[in-house]
């Protein structure tokens, strides 16, 4: 009987840290508000609605380290940044301020390790803003702004420098950005009292000529980094050490018999390191599911899982690494599947999260 107690605690006390709050950034042309957030049992995939908060194309967002604030880039011709605090207690979200992004379309937000910093991207004007977060989660205006140049093959989306992304590396050291405009991805020494960016030795690593790079993640315990490459649906697989970039492998996010349009969007490494999962647009709506070598980091394809909606953009995993939810923009669902552990691949829980054009995925854990 004497371990009854502590053995139900144990219990209680895992159901509770189960619990998170899951963030949804939208396109707000077609009816949506902004950012919705909801409640999400990681023990059966359910979300339960919280609320939501005005704000004009929130289209990704960013959470503070402690917790307290969320990032939103306000995609528009004229860029902007909106910082709000968040609610632990009922998920709510209360407007802060809002501030330039020093750009057009900002399509990517960032928080440094302490939280004193956040870096947006700008895909139309391809610049970068550095921009310091008060201690009340309050954004100042750009203090550094860099604006990229440069194009490549395709004359219809490479004319010039699209930032979509900026990703710190695991030890906040460095930034990486990858340019779709110009199939580099620029390399950033990062001051660490400030947050100033000053390009590294190397400046940037080159990919495939016309690949497009676009979003990017780290193995948890490799140094190895993932690249996404939105115009031929294809992933780069870096050694990664101390800001510098080494491919040793490029493959297909596709089957190789795959004949439709590419439009290759997001990519994430499972928590435990096991499995690397891209989103695929275009003509494909699925997720492409790999193995990765313990040891190399390198991929080797598991399966493919549509997405059982149309156009996935971002995509995510809960912290648990349970399930992962894809954001199928254009038939206004978030899916939420579970994942296979031991296997990597993915079933439909059944699960529905009905918003208009979701694009963003966040959470915050609940305590």
């Amino acid at each position: 009987m004497k371990l009854l107690l502590p053995v139900t605690l144990f219990l209680s006390l895992s159901l509770k840290a189960q619990q998170y709050h899951l963030l949804v950034g939208t396109y707000t042309n077609s009816g949506s508000e902004g950012i919705y957030t909801y409640r999400f049992d990681a023990q059966t995939g359910k979300a339960t609605a919280n609320g939501s908060v005005k704000t004009s194309n929130p289209s990704y967002l960013a959470v503070s380290p402690d917790q307290k604030y969320v990032f939103a880039v306000n995609e528009n011709d004229s860029g902007t940044v909106s910082a709000f605090k968040f609610h632990k207690e009922n998920g709510g979200l209360t407007f802060l301020n809002a501030v330039s992004s020093a750009g057009a379309h900002p399509c990517y937000i960032s928080v440094n390790k302490k939280g004193n910093v956040a870096v947006a991207g700008n895909y139309s004007s391809g610049t970068i803003a550095v921009m310091e977060v008060r201690n009340d989660g309050q954004l100042n205006q750009p203090k550094q702004i860099i604006q990229l140049k440069g194009s490549s093959v395709n004359r219809s989306r490479q004319e010039k420098s699209h930032v979509h992304a900026t990703v710190f590396s695991p030890d906040f050291k460095y930034l990486l950005v990858p340019d779709l405009g110009t199939d580099k991805v620029m390399l950033y020494n990062v001051a660490q009292s400030s947050g100033a960016l000053q390009p590294t030795e190397d400046a940037y690593a080159d990919v495939n000529a016309g690949a497009g790079p676009r979003h990017l993640d780290f193995h948890p315990k490799l140094e190895v980094a993932y690249l996404i490459e939105e115009l031929t649906g294809t992933i780069s697989v870096f050694k990664y050490k101390d800001g510098r970039l080494e491919l040793m492998q490029n493959t297909s996010s596709h089957p190789l018999s795959y004949i439709g349009a590419f439009g290759s969007a997001d990519i994430h490494v499972s928590p435990d390191g096991r499995f690397l999962y891209a989103s695929n647009r275009g003509d494909a709506n699925s997720i492409a599911i790999f193995n990765i070598d313990q040891e190399t980091g390198m991929l080797q394809i598991a399966g493919f899982q549509p997405t059982l909606g149309i156009h996935p953009r971002n995509f995510s995993i809960d912290p648990t690494g349970n399930f992962l939810l894809v954001a199928n923009r254009d038939s206004n669902e978030i899916v939420v599947f579970k994942i296979d552990k031991k296997t990597g691949l993915l079933d439909d829980t059944k699960q529905r999260i009905n918003v208009s054009k979701p694009v963003c995925i966040k959470w915050i854990v609940t305590k």
